[in-house]
């Protein structure tokens, strides 16, 4: 994931497979950040995503927990959902460092909330949605 690559998806499905492909690449202390509106298929993504990590339980996004841990699969998977944060001192409750810097991957949603705490080297998944390219589609840009 070097540079900065876009990619297009029509369908659920589509957006699915570009987070299952992207979860197959993923390396140990990777941390992925991943923004987008409300409803714009970062659930999706991150279930595509949890799969290429070979993940085969229910992935759902962790707004009321904060974080979700899965380690069923090559690599463990920590979800952070830090939509509800209002303080980044909060993720030092949950130890995050523990899970930003260890041997899992960590995707991030809503990280503009913690921007202070995101590691420099952080991959960057911004999904957009543009209706005038039909209800499905996303644009994808991976930095």
């Amino acid at each position: 994931m070097e540079g900065r690559n876009v990619f297009e998806t029509f369908s659920p499905k589509e957006t699915h497979e570009l987070g299952r492909r992207l979860g197959g690449e993923a390396y140990p202390g990777q941390v992925i950040c991943l923004d987008g509106d409300l409803g714009v298929g970062k659930t999706v993504f991150t279930q595509g995503f949890a799969q290429g990590l070979g993940i085969e339980g229910p992935v759902n996004s962790p707004t009321f927990t904060i974080l979700q841990v899965y380690e069923d699969g090559r690599l463990p998977l920590y979800h952070f959902d830090v939509y509800r944060i209002g303080d980044p001192e909060e993720m030092d409750e949950i130890g995050y460092e523990e899970y930003f810097y260890g041997e899992g991957v960590c995707l991030i949603e809503w990280p503009s909330r913690i921007e202070g705490l995101v590691p420099q080297e952080a991959v960057r998944i911004t999904i957009e949605k543009r209706p005038e390219k039909g209800f499905d589609y996303r644009r994808i840009t991976v930095q």
